[in-house]
């Protein structure tokens, strides 16, 4: 056999082993078609719903709660700007949840006539001093100004926040029905002895005077034999042209010259012991506090504490600077209360204390509370306080007067 045989023979095999596989190849693909014609048609998917895009998400804004406040105070009164910063703090923190809306003394109602008014929901609140309702009970004037008992304005207000004064005043609200939720701000300087026609050179000199003031004031004017009418501020400068008093005192230099004071009467008397630690009463109706959220409460009492203080700075400021004005350009003669009318003063609320306290059991209970409160405040504070009288004196190279 030759080579070539061989080459022929293999060429063959591989032949026929190729058509082999082709055909077992063709004979799967035929099958598979056959089997694929037969096969019944598979369900096409349900075609999908249309879909509509989501409404934007809307942000809906809480309502606001509108409190209708009424100050006790004339139009151009400096109380108002004071009361205006206790306002503009609560709106500014209440992020648009709550409002006051502050209106001026009149607007409403009167000026003594706040309390009734925010009590039965005619107002809902009121921007005041208890003064001026102590009609309803002479123990209301204990509450910013009644019987030297040693504390300023400073540390009555740590009585009322601390030592239990706020409760007494509570338990107060609660004997005379008044349906309102109260606080206490601001610390008063000391009220001037106030204006008169000729200076007052001892407590004679007010016997038969026909003197204006407010609230047990004028139960100690009384007794020192001042005759005594109680008038709202925006009232006193034409009761004094109209000759229904002859001298008053409302409550410090800025007011006062706000009122005209000065252009009607030129003796301006400082330092007193008849009203000698007041401060403003914030108050709210009930029924209308209890409604709000308890943030909006808070806000409503720590805005209180907060204009305590910016109160007090626009206190010094204008107070301080209108003395000057007083004294410079409009040419008061300020002059220092003499010591023997201090003296009188201590006197006389040695009468009226005890007899009112005799009369009424709370009125007692609260002027007992007030003194052991002050036994160790005062205490540490007269025992403590630097001689600041003294350091003046030492470095503007005068000499005050008293």
């Amino acid at each position: 056999m030759t080579n070539e045989s061989v080459t022929d023979n293999s060429a063959d095999s591989k032949s026929s082993s190729s058509r082999r596989k082709f055909l077992t190849g063709a004979t799967a693909v035929a099958a598979t078609s056959v089997l694929a014609a037969c096969a019944p048609e598979a369900p096409k998917p349900a075609p999908k719903a249309e879909t509509k895009p989501a409404a934007p998400a809307v942000a809906v804004k809480p309502s606001t709660v509108v409190l209708k406040m009424q100050g006790a105070w004339g139009a151009k009164d400096i109380f108002n700007e004071m009361a205006e910063e206790y306002v503009k703090r609560v709106n500014e923190m209440a992020g648009g949840r709550l409002r006051i809306d502050y209106l001026v003394a009149g607007a409403v109602v009167k000026p003594f006539e706040v309390m009734d008014a925010t009590s039965k929901g005619v107002l809902d609140a009121n921007h005041s001093v208890p003064v001026y309702w102590y009609g309803k009970s002479k123990a209301a004037s204990l509450f910013g100004s009644g019987p030297i008992n040693g504390m300023d304005a400073h540390q009555t207000l740590a009585w009322i926040y601390r030592g239990g004064g706020l409760e007494l005043y509570n338990e107060l609200l609660a004997k005379l029905n008044l349906d309102v939720v109260g606080f206490f701000a601001m610390p008063m300087p000391t009220q001037p002895l106030g204006w008169f026609k000729s200076p007052i050179k001892d407590a004679a000199g007010l016997k038969g005077l026909k003197y204006r003031t407010v609230g047990l004031a004028a139960d100690l004017f009384q007794e020192m034999g001042a005759k005594v009418t109680q008038l709202p501020g925006g009232e006193i400068i034409p009761a004094l042209e109209r000759g229904v008093i002859d001298a008053f005192e409302f409550n410090n230099p800025t007011s006062d010259m706000r009122f005209g004071a000065q252009d009607v009467i030129k003796n301006y008397m400082m330092g007193s012991f008849h009203q000698a630690m007041e401060f403003f009463e914030i108050v709210f109706n009930k029924k209308k506090w209890n409604a709000l959220p308890k943030d909006l409460q808070a806000i409503l009492r720590y805005g209180v504490e907060a204009a305590n203080s910016a109160n007090y700075w626009t206190a010094i400021h204008n107070y301080s600077n209108d003395l000057q004005l007083l004294k410079d350009k409009f040419k008061v003669n300020v002059i220092r209360t003499p010591r023997s009318i201090f003296q009188e003063q201590l006197k006389a609320w040695d009468v009226i204390t005890p007899k009112l306290s005799k009369e009424d059991p709370f009125f007692a209970k609260v002027v007992e509370s007030q003194r052991a409160f002050a036994k160790r405040a005062a205490y540490y504070v007269h025992l403590n306080e630097a001689d600041y009288k003294l350091g003046f004196e030492h470095v503007f190279k005068t000499k005050l007067p008293g």
